[in-house]
């Protein structure tokens, strides 16, 4: 049965600010109901088995109106949204989460024998089709198809859902008793939980120095929580445990993967979230332990148990964000892609909308605070920067320690870490809530328990100050963190005179030393950044079809190849942000490469600070490359960016030549604080980033046409957070003293130039004999080389004296060219800023050493010459043998004057082209 409601009114009854009621559809097209502010919203179940499920994208219209006012011309009106999915053949179902302007549609899936007939997608075909023929020459003065022109401007994107599933970061079941002694303390706050002895990250009386020193918190400024709301967006939470059921909070928890209202952990395995929910909240009582915020209260947003697609997602990670009371201030998020060190996976634009709006309107505009597990690969080779997820800028990614402080081997690095919190290791676990009425966990840990620490403690910060914004809180974690394993090898001082590490972040987490910080700051100001061009190598091109072409290529060595961006002052104005409050740096790369492992990346900033952003992973053999993805590193908080940055790519592998790739391009975008809050906005997803699987290179940098469409998201059965934690977490001793990506990876100056494959000759010059003995066969061999060219070129010579040349003109080869010609060259000036392997940039070298011994072409060497060139795909020449020829190492060409036999037919495959000079590396 229809109501009578024109469905225009309806939808400008939605959009009005004082909508709360609960709504359904005027059209046979629609089934969904909202909740006001006030009442708990439900989802309608979904059904994948015999339906396809799309998010559609409306146009904005500041007029709810526009679809239907007489007033307006016709192709100045937008569609309903009834007329869209009556074009497009779907039916609507909901509002997409908490995102204006998207929503749920979907369509039956064809039968079994329609499907053997149609390959393809009929929404999606159906979506192109009406877009193609709306930008179709002619049809835009054609008043018959003006529904259809409508359409074009109505609608800005279609996006098919598929199912996936998210891996839990929480260990192995590992069963071990542990011993602790906090008898005092718990007398004195009168605590009687039975496990809060065990619970050493509260009072670790072995290592006094290691814990979340937060029991003063509670005696001395009788903060508990009250007040704040934490949702732990996990695999669900028992609100019938005798530990949570005080402080859960059903009215912002939800089961997104039956879609019923409550949270219930069904599965065997949903155990997790109820664990990390009792670090947080579990109540001060007489079961089991007791969580850091024991009086905040936790809700559960049920995702982990099975496959999800992108909008449900995203609507969980929104999930009572903005209510004006009793709404989620914390989001604890212990899951991500596979730690399996070969997976490089984040989240789809749609759900990374969700973050946006998250941290743009959450919490009364303050911001929704995200805190991420940095992951439990390390074992694996895994590093965090792989992760969308913990890389995003929106995070607290927060790695492990272990009761003595030392890093467990399965905590991920990475330049994304910003702290570090306790949790299993050196023989100890956490100790926490489990599924039942009474049930406790005495084998939990991995950086899954490290994250739901950190939201406690930020769960009684914003006790002490509800009026910090998502920023403060990072801040206040990096000035606050303390250092801990100060003789370790991972810690680098920065610019700004702090300590990092790729292991630990800027340090443990403080409990104490937090919440004193937060109770009296004062807010920072509003978010700013700026966005560079994008630096194309070497004609560098990735298309929308998923295939690079052409690049300059990385040599086979650990040097590789380096690149600079130059940041002058006048570019940060006029993106109004402020030079002495730079934040995150985020770096997008498209690098093609037959082992993605195999390839490592850094960046090194003006004053030298380098943040290794993708290091080696043995067991990554993925051959798609880096096609546009996003690296993040919060090394450089607080550092001026202005002057040159260098971003070097480099092969790990030079033991196989046949492994090789090009460097295609990359760009930079630097967040941190406006330099004048009257003029900030807010930061919203640019339309052009298509899908989360890449994006074409070079990019529109202003503005480009869309029609929309979007790549649908790729079915995922993740693993649980379990999988990739090593069984002996709790067991296994940690360490203090090895840099996370090797010795050579952590100098914070400039890397010097390449030496070829000389790389050790500095070693060799400490033993004078044989440095000696090297210098005389060097000599030896410069001399013979000599008088065999001389030889030979007094024999071409005489030879060319006879030639005979076309048009019966007879005259000696050599009178071509002028006698300053043969030794001068023919390579173009300019300036560089690309070189292979380190090297420093020369112009115009290339062409004179050929010229000098390259005349002669018999058969032999123009084959040679032509093998040589075709190891370098993205070659182009300019029809002269000699230009683009593909050699050496360019170590070989360090002595600018000398005039080398080994160099003589050579040009370098990514340094070459900028050592011509017809490349030049600029923004």
């Amino acid at each position: 049965m229809h109501c009578c409601l024109p469905f225009s009114l309806l939808l400008s009854v939605l959009l009005h600010p004082s909508f709360s009621a609960v709504f359904a559809s005027t059209s046979p097209n629609s089934e969904f109901t909202q909740s006001s502010p006030l009442s708990k919203r439900t989802f309608a179940k979904r059904e994948y088995t015999t339906h396809d499920y799309y998010v559609l994208e409306l146009a904005n219209s500041p007029n709810p109106l526009r679809s239907s006012s007489p007033l307006l011309p016709v192709l100045d009106r937008l569609l309903s949204l009834d007329k869209v999915s009556e074009m497009l053949g779907v039916q609507i179902i909901e509002p997409a989460g908490e995102l204006e302007g998207h929503w749920l549609v979907r369509a039956e899936k064809m039968t079994l024998g329609e499907r053997d007939l149609i390959e393809r997608d009929l929404v999606l075909d159906t979506f192109q089709r009406l877009k193609a023929r709306a930008r179709a020459d002619g049809l835009q003065r054609r008043t018959s198809h003006i529904s259809v022109r409508q359409f074009d401007s109505s609608v800005k994107s279609l996006v098919r859902q598929v199912p996936r599933q998210r891996a839990k970061r929480a260990p192995i079941d590992v069963r071990q008793d542990v011993d602790s002694a906090a008898r005092v303390v718990a007398s004195r706050l009168g605590i009687q939980d039975p496990l809060f002895p065990d619970q050493w990250h509260l009072i670790n009386d072995e290592f006094p120095q290691h814990m979340m020193n937060v029991t003063g918190i509670w005696e001395e400024l009788g903060l508990t929580g009250k007040g704040v709301i934490s949702s732990l967006v996990d695999d669900g939470l028992d609100y019938e445990s005798e530990d949570l059921k005080a402080n859960f909070d059903a009215l912002n928890s939800y089961d997104f993967n039956t879609h019923v209202e409550l949270p219930t952990p069904s599965l065997p395995a949903d155990h997790h979230g109820t664990r990390c929910a009792g670090q947080i909240a579990a109540s001060k009582n007489n079961v089991c332990g007791i969580g850091i915020a024991y009086e905040s209260r936790v809700a559960g947003v049920r995702i982990l148990s099975g496959p999800i697609s992108d909008v449900d997602e995203a609507a969980a990670l929104n999930y009572g964000y903005n209510r004006t009371e009793n709404g989620v201030d914390i989001y604890s998020c212990s899951w991500g892609p596979p730690d399996d060190g070969k997976s490089m996976e984040g989240p789809s634009p749609l759900i990374t909308k969700a973050f946006i709006n998250g941290i743009n309107r959450g919490r009364g505009g303050k911001g929704s605070i995200f805190v991420f597990a940095s992951g439990n690969g390390a074992a694996n080779g895994d590093q965090c920067n792989f992760d969308g997820y913990t890389n995003a800028i929106y995070s607290v990614t927060v790695s492990a320690v272990d009761y003595k402080g030392l890093h467990p081997y399965y905590s991920e690095p990475c330049a994304a870490n910003l702290i570090v919190a306790y949790s299993s290791g050196s023989g100890k676990h956490i100790v926490t809530t489990d599924r039942g009425k009474n049930e406790c966990a005495t084998t939990h840990g991995g950086t899954s328990a490290a994250a739901p620490n950190v939201v406690g403690v930020i769960a009684l910060a914003l006790q002490a100050n509800p009026n910090l914004n998502w920023r403060d809180v990072q801040y206040i974690s990096i000035e606050t963190a303390k250092m801990i394993n100060e003789d370790d090898q991972d810690w680098e001082e920065t610019s700004s005179g702090r300590m990092y590490s790729y292991k630990y972040g800027y340090g443990a987490i403080d409990g104490w030393a937090f919440v004193q910080k937060a109770k009296d700051w004062k807010s920072v100001g509003p978010q700013a950044w700026f966005h560079t061009h994008s630096v194309q190598l070497e004609n560098g091109t990735f298309n929308a079809t998923g295939n690079f072409s052409e690049g300059a290529l990385i040599p086979p060595s650990t040097e590789g190849i380096k690149s600079t961006l130059d940041i002058t002052a006048d570019m940060l104005l006029s993106s109004n942000l402020d030079q002495n409050k730079l934040e995150h740096i985020q770096v997008r790369v498209w690098i093609q490469h037959a082992k993605r492992g195999d390839v490592e990346v850094e960046i090194v900033s003006p004053h030298g600070v380098k943040s290794v952003l993708g290091a080696k992973r043995v067991k990554d053999v993925n051959k798609d490359g880096y096609p546009g993805w996003i690296f993040m590193s919060v090394k450089h908080w607080g550092e001026n960016p202005i002057g040159t940055w260098t971003i070097r790519v480099s092969d790990q592998s030079v033991s196989n030549p046949q492994s090789n790739g090009s460097f295609i391009g990359w760009s930079m975008i630097l967040w941190g604080t406006a330099l004048d809050a009257s003029k900030a906005r807010l930061y919203e997803l640019p339309t052009y980033e298509k899908d989360s699987d890449g994006w074409v290179f070079p990019p529109v940098e202003d503005s480009r046409p869309d029609d929309g469409s979007e790549v649908p998201s790729t079915t995922r059965l993740p693993t649980r957070p379990t999988e990739h934690l090593p069984g002996d977490h709790g067991t296994a001793e940690g360490e203090a003293n090895k840099p996370a990506f090797g010795g050579s990876s952590n100098s914070t100056s400039v890397p010097t130039a390449d030496e070829g494959y000389f790389t050790d000759l500095s070693k060799l010059s400490s033993n004078q004999k044989w440095f000696g003995g090297a210098i005389a066969i060097v000599v030896l061999f410069g001399l013979s080389a000599a008088v065999y060219f001389w030889q030979r070129r007094r024999a071409i010579r005489r030879r060319a004296a006879y030639e005979s040349l076309a048009g019966n003109d007879e005259m000696p080869m050599t009178s071509m060219m002028e006698p300053s010609a043969l030794m001068s060259g023919r390579g173009r000036g300019g300036r560089n800023s690309t070189t292979a392997g380190g090297g420093v940039p020369r112009s115009g070298r290339t062409r004179e050493l050929y010229d000098a011994f390259g005349e002669v072409s018999d058969s032999d060497e123009d084959e040679d010459v032509n093998e040589r060139t075709r190891l370098h795909p993205s070659g182009q020449g300019d029809g002269r043998m000699g230009d683009n020829v593909v050699g050496f190492h360019s170590g070989f060409l360090d002595d600018e004057d000398a005039v080398s036999p080994i160099g003589s037919a050579i040009n370098l495959s990514s340094g070459a082209r900028a050592a011509e000079g017809g490349y030049r590396d600029e923004p």
